[in-house]
């Protein structure tokens, strides 16, 4: 599963090396990530729980873990690398800062992964292989609608309604992204002549776009459970990928690539859980273009918000 390679892929994308990339390449990223947390922390009631989750916080490359860190009670980073959890923490500069934080290794989907790869696995991929495209990928569509999504997701040792901030810091397209890519990887082992045909067959788009958003939606709904009722969320999530060459990086750019990676529904699930105190959008880099392939970078959107009171 895609999945199991995370810890790979964030020592290539995460901790002090890539911070100091960004900070020299894409400098307003980490601002835009720390200044919305830090807004967070002043605008929280003091009648709320000093505590804090952070959901996705690998190595804490946007997070400014220190500054939570101090003020907070306890934070509680939660991701499924705990290396780069390890990491994180090691980083602060004293053992009573890291003493308030707290680990916890998780899959916040709750599982989803291998509850696709489970049912992946149960498909007679030899006879399907012999089917015409249009009925292969309508059986798919009918795995990925019958795949069920913990909502909200139970994450063991993460009480809920606990804490005063909850933060989910860019994880929300993996969350979906990768158990995708394993039903693509599955077609590409067992039955790869259809792989390509699904870019045009609409009910296997329309499954993987109600699969998102049953994926976007638990996260939200962990999120909304995690905190004390007029608690505060901050979410930021990439929306949208693009790709471009050496001197095309303005907006709209004539050769710019851009790739959704939300579905646009997801704007309105926001605004139906929580009540919406502030909203950020901006760009970032994550790879400069070179002379074989092109740059990439990603838009952000940003939210502080608050759960209603009861």
């Amino acid at each position: 599963m895609r999945i199991d390679s995370l810890p790979y892929n964030n020592a290539q994308t995460q901790g002090p090396a890539r911070r100091r990339w960004l900070q020299e390449h894409a400098p307003q990223h980490l601002e835009q990530c720390a200044a919305l947390m830090l807004e967070a922390l002043a605008r929280r009631p003091l009648a709320l729980s000093p505590g804090i989750a952070v959901l996705g916080a690998g190595a804490c490359t946007e997070i400014p873990l220190e500054k939570l860190a101090r003020a907070a009670d306890e934070v509680v980073l939660v991701d499924l690398d705990r290396a780069a959890l390890l990491q994180a923490r090691a980083e602060l500069p004293a053992v009573s800062l890291r003493t308030r934080v707290q680990l916890l290794t998780a899959d916040l989907t709750g599982g989803v992964s291998l509850l696709l790869q489970e049912r992946l696995r149960l498909l007679p991929w030899s006879t399907l292989e012999q089917e015409e495209a249009s009925a292969f990928w309508d059986r798919l569509a009918a795995v990925l609608d019958a795949c069920p999504v913990p909502d909200p997701p139970q994450v063991e040792d993460l009480p809920r309604a606990t804490f005063g901030l909850a933060i989910s810091s860019l994880v929300l397209s993996q969350l979906f992204s990768y158990p995708l890519l394993d039903l693509l990887d599955a077609v590409q082992q067992r039955a790869a002549r259809h792989l390509g045909a699904q870019e045009r067959h609409r009910r296997y788009q329309e499954a993987a776009q109600r699969f998102r958003l049953r994926i976007i939606a638990a996260h939200l709904h962990l999120l909304r459970d995690l905190v004390e009722p007029g608690g505060l969320v901050v979410l930021l999530s990439d929306v949208r990928g693009f790709l471009f060459q050496e001197g095309e990086l303005s907006k709209g750019g004539p050769t710019r690539q851009a790739l959704p990676l939300v579905p646009h529904a997801f704007f309105d699930l926001v605004r139906q859980t929580f009540t919406v105190l502030a909203e950020r959008r901006w760009e970032w880099l994550s790879d400069l273009p070179t002379a074989e392939r092109p740059g990439r970078g990603y838009e952000v959107v940003g939210y502080l918000a608050a759960v209603p009171a009861l």
